[in-house]
């Protein structure tokens, strides 16, 4: 692919607007910062979730995902239409927040506790929930539960929010739920193919088979914790049909001989 060049009017834009997002970022911290400390405090979350990571986004990553939406808009004959007035809902993800855990099983229930955390949080959900599949059965689930699905050629498996907040601050940052298995594919990804694709075949096949490798431990996982609920449902039931067998302790005689039962004409 030909290298992008930028006018020097379109450098100009591109600079103050990273600029701007450095020295005017701070109600995308402190939502980040709101949010966490709701998340973390949610009983209904804590036996969810493994572990929680946060970010604001690097200004050169920021400055290279503006100059391909640029790119891409020019290509499309699309005017540009990212300025400081919009780009802290333009761009949705400069604050990141990510929560892991460990199987896709899972993900029935924590949509439900987040749902209602973002709302305590006074916060609205503004695109999403929304999960990047690249298989039918991981898509067959989410669909099961409610959630969306869009299909990922890159093999990237990861559900999606985008979050405001209900307030005169016009912020949103995005939410991303995966497993820890998924954590792993996508951070050799992110350091090969992001911000640009690493330009190597064998890279890139041996990412995808990562990726293939992470899907089947977090099966793996999901397998293991529904044997694991399986037992205990069989022992409860063991449990529950031997019960009345138990003797129940009562008070014993032993001076007493035991009589002996009586025949019908009562010898």
């Amino acid at each position: 692919m030909a290298e992008f060049k930028l006018t020097e009017e379109q450098e100009r834009l591109i600079d103050e607007l990273v600029a701007y997002y450095v020295s005017s970022g701070g109600p995308i911290k402190r939502l980040l910062d709101s949010l966490d400390s709701f998340i973390s405090d949610a009983e209904s979350l804590a036996h969810l979730i493994h572990s929680i990571k946060k970010r604001m986004k690097d200004p050169a990553h920021l400055k290279d995902k503006l100059i391909r939406k640029l790119r891409k808009t020019q290509e499309a004959g699309e005017q540009f239409n990212v300025s400081k007035e919009n780009l802290f809902t333009e761009i949705t993800d400069l604050g990141g927040y990510r929560i892991l855990h460990l199987h896709t099983r899972q993900m029935d229930k924590i949509n439900r506790a987040l749902l209602q955390v973002l709302e305590e949080a006074q916060c609205t959900v503004i695109e999403g929930p929304k999960a990047n599949v690249w298989d039918q059965e991981t898509e067959a689930y989410f669909r099961g539960i409610g959630i969306e699905t869009e299909y990922n050629p890159r093999l990237y498996s990861s559900v999606h929010y985008v979050v405001q907040p209900n307030s005169r601050a016009k912020v949103t940052i995005e939410v991303q739920v995966r497993t820890l298995s998924e954590e792993v594919w996508g951070e050799v990804d992110h350091k090969f193919n992001y911000p640009h694709p690493v330009d190597s075949v064998a890279c890139n096949e041996q990412i995808k088979v990562l990726a293939r490798v992470a899907s089947s431990c977090t099966r793996l996982v999901d397998s293991i914790f529904a044997s694991h609920a399986d037992m205990q449902t069989a022992k409860s039931v063991e449990n529950q049909e031997g019960s009345p067998m138990v003797a129940t302790p009562t008070t014993t005689q032993t001076s007493a001989p035991v009589a002996e039962p009586k025949t019908s004409d009562g010898k």
